[in-house]
């Protein structure tokens, strides 16, 4: 059941639309680069324009929220993604995106030192204090994961867990335009922030199962070695089992579309008790995280996306 929306009296026009999807990416880029701004303060600007209420306005932003969470890239935190959307909305977000290329870059960066304080402000005291080299020779010198990165990253239940509603036509049509998932997969510094986020997250997952010798052992495998392992990083369960984790980061939702390549899918097939899938979203100030075992198909749609042709 759809709940009814306060000063809904008609569907919102384009013009209504494009200052919603303005105003949205006005606080978005405040809040990724550290600057003040108050939710309410932009809402009653926007409704003293276009008369429709505060409570109607905000479920607008909460339904853009949702949109950019599917099209991989962030969302302001205050609102939460709302998925009942009013067609309207696809072709202002299109002609946004199509004015402002710059918007693909929001959040791509590591958080200001603002952000950063806040964030470690809230997360305890680094786990692997003391832990001597514990995984630091493996990181390689471009890209330095926060400090509170060191921590257990939250997870919470694949959106495979939870019954999800399909795509709506207009949205399925911003997913094939922008392709996140290619993006995300053409971003070698957001493949890397992502793979030593979990490094990290791996380090303090076996120290906090009183496994320091497990946790000095656990490789960065795809900086070492490089790609083609058919996983990013090799740790290790608390009874010294393998785990091989491919890590598939995105700045957008937990939805996001990925890329799986052919060696990964063999390498989960191969070694279905040690492989997993770790779907880290949310990328950089908020990462979340969740975990997809083989056999994939029972989590996810697997495409054909292209054909290798040989001879």
């Amino acid at each position: 059941m759809v709940a009814l929306i306060p000063n809904e009296r008609s569907d919102w026009t384009a013009e209504e639309n494009d200052l919603i999807v303005a105003d949205y990416f006005a606080m978005l880029g405040a809040e990724l680069s550290g600057e003040d701004y108050v939710k309410a303060r932009h809402a009653r600007a926007l409704d003293q324009h276009i008369g429709r209420g505060h409570k109607s306005i905000e479920f607008k932003h909460m339904n853009v929220s949702a949109a950019l969470a599917e099209l991989g890239l962030p969302h302001i935190r205050g609102y939460r993604p709302m998925a009942n959307y009013q067609r309207a909305l696809f072709p202002a977000l299109e002609r946004y995106l199509d004015a402002h290329p710059n918007a693909w870059t929001l959040g791509q960066n590591l958080p200001t030192a603002a952000v950063l304080g806040a964030a470690q402000a809230e997360q305890p005291a680094n786990p692997t204090d003391g832990v001597e080299n514990a995984g630091t020779h493996y990181v390689g010198p471009q890209v330095q994961a926060p400090a509170f990165s060191s921590v257990v990253i939250p997870t919470h239940l694949p959106p495979s867990a939870t019954p999800r509603r399909p795509r709506p036509d207009g949205l399925v049509r911003l997913v094939r335009k922008y392709d996140p998932a290619t993006r995300d997969n053409a971003n070698r510094a957001l493949g890397r922030l992502g793979e030593q986020h979990i490094l990290n997250h791996e380090i303090a997952r076996l120290v906090a199962a009183d496994r320091m010798d497990l946790a000095k052992k656990v490789e960065w495998t795809a900086d070492v070695h490089g790609d083609g392992a058919g996983y990013d990083i090799r740790s290790f369960e608390p009874d010294g089992s393998d785990r091989l984790i491919e890590v598939k980061a995105t700045r957008g939702g937990p939805t996001t579309d990925f890329f799986l390549t052919r060696t990964e899918r063999e390498v989960s097939e191969e070694r279905p008790d040690a492989w997993r899938l770790y779907r880290l979203h949310t990328l950089p100030v908020t990462p979340r995280l969740f975990v997809l075992p083989p056999p994939l198909e029972a989590s996810v749609r697997l495409e054909a996306e292209n054909w290798r042709a040989a001879f």
